[in-house]
């Protein structure tokens, strides 16, 4: 039998789709926008310029603060965020509308996102206009901006389901006017990787604009099409915490980055360990809880309960573990429960400062493994100490046999 030739899994040739090292990745993130469109969410003014901060300690390259043209405390909370001084670029929302831009211009942001549909089903059946029309205003609203020098992405909203020569006329459009990127929007979710590297490499070849993936999780192949779509040549990713956003939501930053990182190798510079700290924030204040088996940051990401698998990172995390806990603010954990191992309990014993023989271990573990199924959980170290004791006491009255 012969192994791959370079002997490590991670390293297959992927036929000439690895990312560009020298391609500069930008993180925008839109939990303030898109995230905050999340049926029956709400921040409240003071959490969103907290979590604007958070962003900003995190090292996100820029942050979509929200939608100007709201205006009352939508409004007041961009000038508020705007007015801090953050080292990120501070992006507002816009439809493609002169009016929504002079909002933004008020509220002091470095740049603005110009939305417009795309695609014919949008164009014909929501704004029920023709192609030109919407040309015409991205024209008037994209030269706004810019004669206000203000950066500018232009949206192509449903960007997955639009005509591709339309869309390459939609982006050159854009791109005369002085954009700077067009937002490659999959706004129903409906694309997959291989489809999104083949478009998004079709565009880059057509527009030379910058581009950036805005993804949504309905089939969940969100964070696969972001990165599929930086593969292809997008140099900027929409993101949001917890991937938090209309639906099923948007491509995780957290898990963006850390797939880029350990999957792409590509390090954008961000302070992950603090990932599960902004997690927990974000959760919070959406009022959304983190599944204990959300990717990255959720709380069984690190717990190892099977007997075999526990074993293996006892010997060396390495063995089931592609990053340590603490590169995103975690811990591991032993959890002990019906697929437990000896060596779990010897190792969760020890943590208690109690070393246990062979023998004991496997008693416990037997009375352990019982309890965890009459208990249909993993176990307290509170009912471990007590295993414990119950042990100790049957050892205690097994010897007063004995000698009696």
């Amino acid at each position: 039998m012969t192994t791959p030739k370079d002997e490590h899994l991670h390293s297959f040739d992927l036929g000439g789709i690895e990312l560009d090292p020298h391609t500069k990745i930008k993180i925008d993130d839109t939990t303030l926008r898109d995230g905050e469109q999340t049926a029956g969410v709400v921040f409240a003014n003071e959490e969103k310029v907290r979590i604007a901060r958070m962003l900003d300690e995190v090292g996100v390259h820029q942050i979509e603060v929200g939608i100007p043209a709201m205006k009352g405390d939508e409004k007041e909370t961009i000038k508020h965020i705007a007015g801090l001084g953050l080292n990120a670029s501070l992006l507002a929302w816009n439809r493609a509308v002169v009016d929504d831009v002079r909002h933004s211009l008020d509220c002091g942001v470095h740049a603005v996102a110009i939305s417009m549909s795309a695609s014919d089903i949008h164009i014909e059946h929501k704004l029920k206009k023709s192609r030109s029309w919407v040309l015409e205003s991205i024209k008037k609203s994209v030269d706004f901006a810019k004669d206000n020098d203000l950066y500018v992405s232009v949206n192509a909203e449903d960007a997955s389901r639009a005509d591709l020569d339309f869309l390459v006329r939609f982006a050159k459009a854009a791109r005369e006017c002085g954009a700077d990127r067009i937002r490659f929007c999959d706004t129903v979710g409906i694309l997959d990787p291989f489809d999104t590297y083949n478009v998004i490499s079709f565009l880059h070849k057509k527009v030379h604009m910058e581009i950036e993936m805005h993804t949504h999780n309905d089939f969940g192949m969100a964070t696969a099409n972001a990165i599929a779509g930086l593969k292809a040549g997008a140099s900027y990713v929409n993101t949001t915490v917890n991937g938090l956003g209309e639906r099923a939501g948007n491509a995780a930053l957290e898990e963006v980055v850390m797939a880029l990182k350990h999957i792409a190798h590509m390090d954008v510079g961000l302070h992950t360990e603090r990932f599960r700290e902004l997690s927990e924030y974000v959760a919070k204040a959406s009022a959304r809880t983190i599944p204990v088996w959300k990717p990255i940051v959720g709380a069984n990401v690190f717990a190892h309960e099977s007997g075999i698998h526990a074993d293996g990172v006892i010997k060396n995390p390495i063995n089931y573990e592609v990053f340590s806990p603490e590169e995103v603010g975690l811990e591991r954990q032993l959890v002990v429960g019906k697929h437990s191992g000896g060596r779990t309990i010897q190792r969760k014993f020890q943590e208690f400062g109690i070393e246990l023989s062979d023998e004991q271990s496997q008693d416990i573990l037997k009375r352990a493994r019982k309890m965890a199924i009459e208990r249909k959980r993993g176990l307290f170290e509170k009912e471990l100490m007590f295993i414990y004791k119950e042990h100790m006491a049957a050892g205690e009255a097994s010897e007063a046999g004995e000698s009696g």
